[in-house]
This record gives C-alpha cells, sequence and structure tokens, in this order.
C-alpha cells in the first residue's frame, strides 16, 4: 500500500513538475533523468535494465515526436481513431520491446505506470462526437 501511495505522489509531482518548468533543454534533460530515477526506483529496475529501458523509452518519444511532426508539417491533423490506433501501436511496439528486458513483475507494474500516466496527462482524450460512451469497468 506504501509502494502505491509513493508511486502516485511520485509521478503527480512529476506531471507537476513538468506542467510548471519551462521546456528548456536543461530543464527538459533534468526532468528526463529525474523521470527515468523514478522509473527505475519504482520497477527495481537494475543498473544492466536502466540503459536498455531508457533506450526503449527513448526511441518510443521520438516515434511520437515524429508522428505529430509528421502532422504538423502536412497541415492535417489527424483523428480520434487514427491518433488512438498509433498510439495503441506505439504501446504494444514498446511492450514488445521491453519483455526481454524485465521480468514479468517489472512488467506488470510498467503497464499499470503507463496506464496511470495516460490518464494523468489526457492521453485518453473524450471519444469523437457520437460514439458511444466507454463501459464502465
Amino acid at each position: 500500500m506504501k509502494a502505491t501511495v509513493l508511486a502516485l505522489a511520485l509521478l503527480c509531482a512529476g506531471a507537476a513538475v513538468a506542467q510548471t518548468t519551462p521546456a528548456t533543454a536543461p530543464n527538459a534533460a533534468a526532468h528526463e533523468a529525474r523521470m527515468m530515477d523514478n522509473l527505475a526506483t519504482l520497477l527495481d529496475l537494475t543498473d544492466a535494465q536502466k540503459p536498455q529501458v531508457q533506450a526503449v523509452l527513448q526511441a518510443e518519444h521520438a516515434k511520437m515526436k515524429a508522428q505529430f511532426e509528421q502532422s504538423r508539417a502536412s497541415g492535417t491533423k489527424p483523428d480520434f481513431a487514427q491518433m488512438k490506433a498509433f498510439h495503441q501501436q506505439l504501446q504494444a511496439d514498446t511492450l514488445k520491446q521491453l519483455t526481454p528486458v524485465l521480468s514479468a513483475l517489472q512488467l506488470k507494474k510498467f503497464q499499470v505506470l503507463s496506464k496511470m500516466h495516460g490518464h494523468m496527462h489526457g492521453h485518453h482524450g473524450p471519444p469523437p462526437a457520437g460514439a458511444a460512451p466507454p463501459a464502465a469497468s
């Protein structure tokens, strides 16, 4: 229970810092380092796992940024279904790359943290107009 509360506190603190800190290169690098340290603590990563996980997550971020830049450059805005499909594929690719690196328990923790992070940052936006609301689980 204490670990869950700590995880929530760390994620909330990270989100608060990200929202109040200007996006300058030194601050971004420091923020990334803090987030990686927090993730390493929460997942109990070994020294060998840390750079592997960081590389996978940096690649995921680069893919998201490239997709955003491509949409921006083309002047088109992807619809909700396209964004959701891209995000789901990116998540699946990330999990596939992390599976040989993390233990089963670490992978499950990562999935929970990712889901929490997505909800905190609004990555699961409203469904398109006319779509049925999601079923309560």
